[in-house]
């Protein structure tokens, strides 16, 4: 594990595979203190349609990183890394252990190897880049990332602006793919590398579970959570803006697609994105699938 983080222990896996319940087990028998490593549940109101954890489970074990952020507020990879360092430092002054819990894959990365050394952002790249996304739309910029960096564009939603235009704007920089640059793996001694379980659910259970985790947050309240978070006097920052279910909400509160139709592309999006998930562990050094049923034997103090 990268630096500060050598003694922490990792939970992760896809959208709908049940990391709160296993978390608050684990964190009950290793004593710890639970590090969310979710970039969505960093924000205030955002609560239904971000899976967070509730009170009651948050009562059960100390939660940080949740509820820390304003919803117009940003949050770097950069900045999550130096919060979860200090509350790493926080936790282990206490005597307990560090548990990180969540499935957003660039917090992992990061926490598992560090931040990619890139070229200082320039702002005249960023802010022409900005403009021709505002003019020619997010897909145009998509596809000149695809025509010069093919893996970076596969794994980076064409949705995900902050990100195309980063990865041009290493490109422009250095003349090099961040995606190769990216995948410099540091590596490390045989006894410090890092043993990471992912929940691996066969995929028609995982959609299955996905699909009534979708239902079931829109009767707990879906709606009227993403019409009090537009309603704000400030509009959702772009991070936050790209939380699943949100934007598919928003479009039915406009009166644009109906709520069958919202409901039914917040399915989608959510598989579509548990997907992109599973392909990032399955390719992230150190982290191994474990079934559901054996995940929850993790890290005893028997064994």
């Amino acid at each position: 594990m990268h630096g500060p983080f050598r003694t922490a222990r990792v939970l992760t896996g896809p959208t709908g595979a049940g990391k709160t319940r296993l978390a608050l087990e684990i964190a009950g028998r290793l004593n710890a203190e639970i590090v969310s490593m979710d970039s969505m549940a960093l924000y205030r109101g955002m609560d239904i349609g971000t899976a967070k954890p509730t009170r009651v489970e948050r009562a059960a074990a100390v939660h940080h990183l949740v509820d820390v952020l304003d919803p117009w507020e940003s949050a770097s990879v950069g900045w999550w890394l130096k919060q979860a360092e200090l509350a790493c430092a926080e936790i282990e002054g206490r005597g307990k252990t560090v548990l990180f819990v969540g499935g957003t894959p660039l917090y992992l990365k990061a926490l598992v190897f560090g931040l990619f050394d890139g070229p200082p952002a320039d702002e005249a790249i960023r802010q022409r880049l900005t403009a021709e996304a505002e003019r020619d739309g997010a897909e145009s910029l998509h596809r000149r990332l695809q025509a010069v960096d093919p893996p970076a564009a596969a794994k980076i939603h064409a949705n995900d602006v902050r990100r195309v235009i980063r990865a041009l704007e290493v490109f422009e920089r250095t003349g090099q793919p961040i995606s190769a640059q990216q995948t410099e793996w540091r590596a490390a001694p045989a006894d410090q590398a890092p043993t990471i379980p992912w929940i691996d659910w066969p995929r028609t259970e995982l959609y299955e579970r996905i699909d009534r985790r979708v239902e079931a947050m829109f009767v707990e309240g879906l709606v009227e959570e993403v019409r009090q978070v537009t309603s704000l006097p400030k509009p959702l920052s772009r991070e936050a803006g790209q939380a699943l279910g949100y934007r598919e909400v928003g479009e039915y509160l406009a009166g644009r697609i109906s709520l069958a139709e919202a409901i039914a592309a917040v399915k989608t999006h959510s598989r579509q994105f548990a997907k992109r998930q599973v392909t990032w562990f399955r390719h992230l050094p150190g982290c191994f699938p474990v079934a559901p049923e054996l995940t929850g034997h993790l890290w005893h103090p028997t064994i």
